[in-house]
């Protein structure tokens, strides 16, 4: 039968609910005469006429106010908020009955004074109550109830808030509230009972097979929040969690929202906040230009400069489709937030000299970001040619451009790799690093300032580990760590870019910046981490779980990375930002080596190449031999 009354059209329920509340009208001004009275009330003469007339006021009543549009299953505080106004309004209309019917009929009828106040509660009681009553029948009875239980860690607003929106689900089964507030033990918020704090929540592992447990702490800090998940690693159990409050207040997401553990949770230090000085000094009001803006650190310094109101922002990118994503992303930041920054897509090389001559000249650039490179370093090892085309004479030619064009700012984004590298990738990043120093030589005398920034792995990037390792988790494993002992500086990738604009601006020419990392993680420990807040084991010796597999160094891949070539390194203006002396090239060395480096890659010269970076590069020790795939095919008649 209820099947049946749910599959009705609208106007059909709102009709069946209105001969209810008929019902349920009559029956409330009955036993509120009882209650009144204190006996067994039964009318007489002329007295039924105030039963007949009570649901005739009351519908009408509960039309107006929208009570018939309301879909029970969902009903909530303010529909019970306005069902108890709809009946004080049927009370008070229904008590001037007997006065109006005695006077016009001259009939006697009998209604004490208190008796609209009697009524007004027990129409709450039997109206509201028969709505909460089919909702949780609806609820509870014809929802499929799934296999999948979660708690939700944090018993304040958000956790409420999650628990109701949680509610209509019909594939999680909330099991309570976890909060470490012992004065909240007990008690039933959203229908859900508070079960204790944390130390239950191993209990319940064992009882409930793939319990999920939810984080709604927003506001809590990074201290708190990493001692919490550093006692769900020790538990078998799926740890998810809403966003943070940069998150929610910037719109990316709302308290319903629910993610894998954060990305800067897997680090051992809680991101800097940015100096909204720094951000906006040397790009409000300006012509900025970012090469690279649709990679992973491009995109993000894309989407942060726009915030700070850029007059022009051009997207420089020789992916198409990349170009494509990101323009149409700020352009829905720029609507949404009701910027007025010109928006200016250009597809193309950074090795293509004239055209980026062309761009920097004709759209007035002030200020460029030149992210765009080829950083995959298995990919760089095996295609030589280009990858030095790119990285070393793209800066060159993009540079040279700049300075010509009269650019005020030039910023680099570099990497760790470059430090006494052990690959092509990270050689060909110093030798960028080096033509930059030796073009701030050059411009002495004019008005361009050319910035390094050099830090190292961003969570979440393209090639990064973390989207590696949750794809593996997913598949059930194993997850591949090249090796146990392995090494790397993690930061995320907004707070990368926040640092590399505020380092850009700190500049006044030639200074490499260097970012301060903290500690370096062992990939083996991430990977473990991983695996144990997605609710599974690491496999050992005779037990099930996630294997972790090894698989041995990749070509140019080195155990540690550094950020640092020497000792020579002072602190900045900024907390999180050295400034490390370390020697480049003079204006006529420069020269030399752009005009060899070209040389080489017109002749397809590998080993050539090689060569110049021992040396030209400090430091530099291939971990292995060379690899490009040109220098290693066999023609097609011998295979």
């Amino acid at each position: 039968m209820i099947s049946t009354l749910l599959s009705l059209h609208r106007y059909q329920k709102a009709v069946v609910i209105a001969l209810m509340d008929t019902v349920l009208v009559v029956l409330a001004l009955w036993i509120a005469f009882s209650l009144r009275l204190g006996e067994f009330y039964l009318p007489g003469g002329k007295q039924w006429w105030l039963f007949v007339c009570a649901p005739l006021v009351a519908v009408p009543i509960f039309i107006r106010l929208g009570l018939y549009r309301a879909v029970i299953r969902y009903i909530g505080h303010r529909a019970m908020s306005t069902i108890a106004y709809a009946n004080a309004l049927v009370a008070i209309a229904w008590s001037m009955l007997p006065f109006y019917l005695s006077n016009f009929f001259h009939w006697e009828l009998f209604s004490p004074r208190s008796l609209p106040f009697i009524f007004w509660m027990v129409l709450c009681i039997l109206v509201g109550g028969s709505r909460q009553m089919f909702r949780w029948f609806i609820a509870g009875t014809f929802r499929r109830k799934g296999d999948h239980f979660a708690l939700i860690y944090g018993a304040g607003e958000a956790g409420y808030q999650l628990a109701s929106s949680l509610s209509q689900s019909s594939d999680v089964r909330l099991l309570g509230f976890i909060d470490d507030n012992p004065t909240l033990k007990g008690q039933q918020i959203a229908d859900l009972p508070v079960l204790g704090g944390a130390d239950v929540i191993e209990t319940l592992s064992g009882e409930y097979e793939s319990l999920e447990v939810l984080l709604a702490m927003p506001g809590l800090t990074a201290p708190d929040r990493r001692r919490i998940l550093q006692g769900l690693e020790q538990v078998d159990v799926i740890v998810r969690s809403i966003p943070s409050l940069g998150q929610i207040v910037l719109g990316k997401a709302d308290l319903t929202s629910l993610n894998e553990v954060q990305l800067e949770d897997l680090l051992g230090r809680a991101p800097v906040e940015p100096d909204p000085e720094l951000l906006a000094k040397s790009v409000k009001g300006r012509m900025v230009l970012v090469s690279g803006a649709g990679g992973s650190i491009g995109s993000e310094l894309c989407r942060q400069l726009l915030m700070q109101h850029p007059d022009r922002l051009l997207l420089l990118e020789q992916n198409e489709f990349g170009l494509y994503q990101i323009e149409a992303e700020l352009r829905q930041l720029k609507k949404h937030y009701r910027l007025d920054v010109e928006l200016v897509p250009v597809l193309g090389s950074v090795t293509d000299a004239e055209r980026m001559g062309r761009v920097l000249r004709e759209f007035g650039v002030e200020v460029v970001f030149h992210a765009a490179a080829y950083k995959h370093v298995p990919i760089v090892e095996q295609n030589v040619i280009p990858a030095i085309r790119n990285n070393v004479l793209g800066t060159w030619e993009l540079a040279h451009a700049a300075m010509t064009a009269g650019v005020n700012r030039f910023v680099l984004v570099s990497t760790d790799k470059a430090v006494r590298p052990t690959n092509i990738m990270g050689a060909s990043k110093r030798l960028a690093e080096m033509v930059l120093q030796g073009l701030q030589q050059h411009s002495k005398n004019q008005s361009t300032r050319f910035v390094i920034v050099r830090f190292g792995n961003v969570l979440g990037s393209s090639g990064s580990v973390i989207p590696l390792f949750r794809k593996q988790i997913e598949q059930g494993g194993p997850l591949t760590v090249t090796d146990r002992r392995i090494t790397r500086y993690f930061m995320t990738i907004p707070e990368a870019a926040s640092l590399v604009i505020q380092a850009g601006a700190m500049g006044m020419g030639g200074e490499l910046y260097v970012l301060d990392m903290g500690e370096p993680v062992k990939i083996d420990d991430l990977a473990r981490r991983m695996i144990r807040l997605s609710g599974y084991r690491v496999q050992a010796e005779g037990e099930l779980g996630i294997e972790i597999r090894y698989t041995g160094l990749r070509p140019g891949e080195k155990l540690y990375e550094e950020l640092l070539i020497g000792d020579d390194v002072s602190i900045s203006n900024h907390e999180r930002i050295w400034v490390a002396n370390e020697a480049g090239p003079d204006a006529i060395e420069l020269d030399r080596l752009v005009m060899r480096v070209q040389e080489l890659v017109e002749q397809q010269q590998v080993l050539g190449l090689r060569q110049l970076m021992f040396e030209q590069v400090n430091g530099f020790k291939p971990q292995c031999e060379n690899q490009d795939l040109l220098d290693h095919v066999h023609p097609a008649h011998e295979q």
